[in-house]
């Protein structure tokens, strides 16, 4: 016997500069039962990812300048205990290097693509990182 598939609508509204302009539906399978356990059974869980550390560096894209975008970067990162630092770069870019646990620079990149309530995000790449952070969170000159 069959399993029937089913969709769930996630709605998802896309910001302009002043207000909602636009909703979009995408629709996700949901999945079985016997997939979640399977995938659960699949995934190593060995270790935290809120123990072990992550540094990252990424790049956004969009109207990302002279919205406070820095100052904002510096607040969150400093809420969730990351050490790096926060840029402008002159082709209008904002540049950040965040290191820390495995799931706050997850959440640090998920807030970024947000941003603050002026910036309008267009892209963002991140980069594994090799670089010493430093200790603390601070801003760095344009580059």
């Amino acid at each position: 016997m069959g399993m029937a598939s089913a969709t769930i609508p996630l709605i998802l509204a896309c910001r302009s500069s002043n207000s909602v302009s636009a909703a979009s539906r995408i629709f996700f399978p949901l999945r079985s039962p016997l997939s979640r356990s399977i995938s659960a059974m699949s995934t190593p869980q060995s270790s935290s990812d809120s123990t072990r550390t992550k540094t990252e560096r990424v790049v956004i894209k969009g109207r990302v300048q002279g919205v406070f975008y820095r100052n904002w970067t510096i607040e969150n990162a400093n809420q969730l205990g990351l050490k790096g630092w926060v840029r402008n770069r002159k082709d209008g870019s904002v540049e950040a290097l965040f290191s820390g646990s495995v799931d706050a620079v997850q959440e640090m990149e998920q807030r970024c693509r947000r941003g603050p309530p002026d910036a309008l995000v267009t892209g963002l790449q991140a980069f594994p990182s090799d670089d010493d952070p430093g200790t603390g969170f601070h801003r760095k000159p344009t580059f």
